[in-house]
């Protein structure tokens, strides 16, 4: 059987304008001497436990198919304006997989409506919506993921230093939703925060929501590409790999 000939690489304004932006990035986040992106945060070790999608499958086997994964949390302000304040807040949440990549959620606070989904909406507390803004490919089908308030676990607050007191004393939880572009959130699993990482263990973390993807999901649309060369310019201005950080062992 004759080989596939190798596609070559994309060539035109795409390349250039990818550098360029990744230059600037990076070049921000030097002057920063630290992350560009939700530069105030705290991360945790934390749990990931699968249901199983109900209804109809995904076609993404790590939503589709119950289990349990080992996995590192984030939540962060974007700008960052000072505690109580409306900001842009953020729940990153890497999740250790069997083999390969870790997967890597990164979600924003947003609407639950599908029109709003779509946007990233400042709030003052970080129990709400957060939404992946960004969309996913499975095959043919067009996704969102979301981590929801579970209104059963304790209330996160406003602040990072409630958010932290809450991990101390109980065990905060948040709900893995799916949805397609205009359908109604359907839970998938649960986040489980545990006990709260070093300084420099928050440091170390460095997330890639483009690249570090379960096999069969893959990014969607020009924010896909928008992040992933911030992402990539962030890291390089800190010296981060797309798998730094994140202790397997969870402590929940």
């Amino acid at each position: 059987m004759t080989p596939p000939t190798p596609v070559p690489p994309a060539r035109g304004p795409a390349g250039p304008a990818a550098s360029a932006v990744e230059r600037a990035t990076a070049a921000l986040g030097r002057l920063r001497r630290g992350r560009l992106l939700h530069p105030a945060g705290r991360s945790f070790a934390a749990e990931v436990t699968m249901w199983g999608t109900p209804g109809p499958p995904t076609g993404v086997a790590l939503l589709d198919d119950p289990g349990r994964y080992a996995a590192a949390v984030r939540l962060s302000r974007g700008t960052p304006t000072p505690d109580g304040w409306p900001d842009v807040l953020g729940l990153a949440v890497r999740v250790h997989l069997d083999a390969g990549r870790p997967f890597d959620l990164l979600v924003s606070s947003s609407g639950a409506a599908p029109v709003l989904r779509n946007l990233p909406l400042p709030r003052r507390g970080f129990t709400g919506t957060y939404s992946t803004i960004m969309g996913y490919r499975a095959a043919r089908r067009r996704l969102w993921l979301a981590a929801l308030a579970d209104p059963d676990a304790v209330d996160l607050g406003r602040s990072l230093a409630t958010v932290a007191a809450a991990a101390r004393t109980d065990a905060p939880r948040l709900v893995l939703a799916v949805a397609s572009a205009v359908g109604p959130w359907r839970p998938v699993g649960q986040v489980t925060i545990g006990a709260q990482l070093a300084a420099r263990e928050d440091a170390a973390l460095a997330f890639d929501p483009v690249r570090n993807l379960p096999p069969d999901l893959r990014a969607a649309g020009p924010v896909a590409w928008l992040r992933e060369q911030t992402y990539r310019g962030s890291r390089r201005a800190r010296g981060a790999t797309t798998q730094s950080g994140g202790s397997t062992a969870a402590t929940v």
